[in-house]
């Protein structure tokens, strides 16, 4: 046996993680391999990273999942920020990456990724501003590239499905890096030929083939567009941000010519329908208005039977009347009660003025006696009144003896105090006053 210590398997797996522990922060290139995340409940992300040489494992936590800003999948390329840990339970040695960033063509697909954001919450994407698509367009202008198979197949399909489309070709660059300015360009010259849509289409083909329809101008053009935006780029999985933009975005473009003309056969077939339905509706609506005048019709001559009947009968009523058939028998009653009227003016004079004589004795008998019996109360009143005066008179008092004395002011004295000797005072008595002189005040 060698003479190095045994030591246990925890001990071991602490000594290789302190080890690798120190070992500094790397960056890293590679390709991910074999992607399995994010977990359901914890978020992580757990896949390989390799080269055409070795292959390491890699965690991804989920707050670094959280802010890499692109998906992750199998064969993209990145590069990873991190350090080497050793996980205490396995023993296993995995790279826990701290930053995540895309590579080549995962780069592009952020940028993308990116900008599509950006133009999302400008509203650029909104369904509510997007244009309506009519449903059948008689004329169309197809935005592509004049030397390829694209045009001659949309052209195809548009022939096959409804030759009366008309088609009118805007020619430009479909791929490489001044692709998106040509663009630009057709779609202005599409617009200025104000078709019913404009079909914006390009065959299959890479990432980086399609990265023209990915440019930022182009989609503000193409949001900018007065006239409804179809495309149809590349194949089903495709999608650019031209896609995202646009009124409608079709899978392939084929697809996308098929969406603006519908097949003649079916516009034939629809227009035999509506024609049936609009034949019976016509019917319909001509037997309803039918009955309609019937019954109106019918009420009409009722009412007017009715009416003229009310008038035969107002008619023969006021035919009728007396003063019609004899006009002289109102002046004849009216003479007749003038006379009545006279006569018994005539009697009823003398009546009333006898009645009147009778009533005017009987109302001066009755007010001779009323006369008296109404002074009677007024004369004990008027004594009684006297009498009471004569009591309350301060001249019956000093008929009795008393007398008043004044001041040298007419005022009359009720206390002796406010008298001094030699004071003027005047005395009135029941009979006569005379003045006198004070000389002593008691």
């Amino acid at each position: 046996m060698s003479g190095t210590q045994a030591v246990s398997v925890s001990e071991a797996v602490a000594l290789a993680k302190g080890a690798v522990s120190s070992w500094p922060t790397l960056v890293v290139n590679g390709e991910v391999s074999g992607f399995r995340g994010p977990n359901a409940r914890s978020g992580h992300c757990y896949f390989e990273v390799k080269d055409d040489g070795a292959s390491m494992s890699v965690i991804v936590w989920r707050g670094t999942a959280a802010k890499m800003g692109f998906q992750l999948r199998d064969g993209i390329a990145v590069q990873l920020t991190g350090k080497f840990d050793v996980y205490k339970a396995s023993g296993k040695l995995s790279f826990v990456a701290s930053k995540v960033e895309a590579a080549g063509e995962g780069l592009l697909r952020q940028q993308v990724a990116e900008l599509a954001r950006a133009l999302e919450r400008e509203g650029l994407m909104d369904p509510a501003r997007k244009r309506h698509v009519p449903a059948f367009c008689s004329r169309v202008c197809v935005v592509t590239s004049l030397s390829g198979s694209v045009i001659e197949d949309v052209k195809r399909t548009l022939a096959r499905r409804n030759p009366l489309v008309e088609i009118d070709v805007a020619g430009c660059s479909v791929q490489g890096a001044d692709a998106p300015a040509t663009i630009i360009r057709a779609l202005g010259v599409a617009v200025a030929a104000r078709p019913d849509a404009i079909l914006l289409v390009r065959g299959g083909g890479s990432f980086e083939d399609l990265m023209c329809f990915n440019d930022e101008g182009l989609a503000r053009a193409i949001a900018a567009c007065t006239v409804p935006v179809v495309t149809g780029i590349g194949h089903e999985p495709d999608t650019t941000i031209a896609d995202m933009v646009a009124d409608r975005r079709a899978s392939t473009p084929t697809a996308a010519a098929e969406s603006v003309a519908p097949a003649i056969d079916e516009v034939e077939r629809q227009m035999l329908q509506r024609q049936v339905r609009l034949g019976r509706a016509m019917s319909s609506l001509l037997e309803f208005r039918r009955q309609r005048v019937d019954a109106a019709s019918r009420l009409m001559v009722g009412g007017v039977e009715a009416g003229l009947s009310r008038r035969r009968v107002a008619l023969d009523a006021l035919g009728a009347r007396r003063c019609l058939t004899d006009p002289l028998a109102s002046v004849r009653d009216r003479a007749t009660d003038l006379m009545q009227t006279e006569q018994r003016l005539h009697d009823a004079i003398p009546r009333s003025l006898a009645r009147s004589g009778e009533r005017c004795d009987q109302l001066a008998s009755r007010l001779d006696g009323a006369a008296g019996k109404m002074l009677l109360p007024a004369e004990a009143t008027l004594s009684r009144l006297a009498a009471s005066l004569d009591a309350l008179s301060p001249l019956s008092v000093l008929a009795r003896g008393y007398a008043i004395a004044r001041d040298s002011k007419g005022g009359v004295l009720k206390d002796a105090a406010v008298l001094v000797p030699g004071d003027e005072v005047s005395v009135l008595l029941g009979d006569g006053s005379f003045g006198a002189t004070v000389t002593k005040v008691n």
